[in-house]
């Protein structure tokens, strides 16, 4: 029995499709690996308190300078390290978002997250 006309050239796209996928994918993981490296910083009450994450929103590090555990309330304090944090980690998805987006071309397929 003999297939469709055609039909080869859809089995030669698919071929290329998946090729395609795996190049993106590794190219994702090359980016993956940089985010993982790159330091973005969150700050309040004018660099007293910073907060330090990667590309991939991972905390990293937090620096409170001694003044302000001398002088600010508790409860200042902890607005301050929530400003910082909340300032750090949108850097840090702003980060990543431009990095994905240059290898994937802004490709807003959903579900392809999960493949690459």
């Amino acid at each position: 029995m003999r297939g469709f006309a055609g039909m080869e050239d859809v089995g030669g796209l698919m071929k290329q499709a998946q090729k395609h996928l795996k190049d993106l994918q590794r190219r994702m993981r090359v980016v993956e690996d940089d985010l993982r490296e790159r330091v973005v910083e969150g700050s309040s009450g004018g660099g007293m308190v910073r907060v330090m994450f990667n590309g991939l929103q991972e905390p990293l590090d937090v620096k409170i300078e001694p003044v302000v555990l001398e002088e600010e309330s508790p409860e200042f304090l902890q607005e301050m390290i929530l400003a910082a944090i909340r300032q750090g980690l949108k850097k840090s998805e702003e980060l990543e978002e431009a990095e994905r987006a240059k290898v994937s071309g802004k490709l807003n397929i959903p579900g392809l997250d999960g493949l690459l």
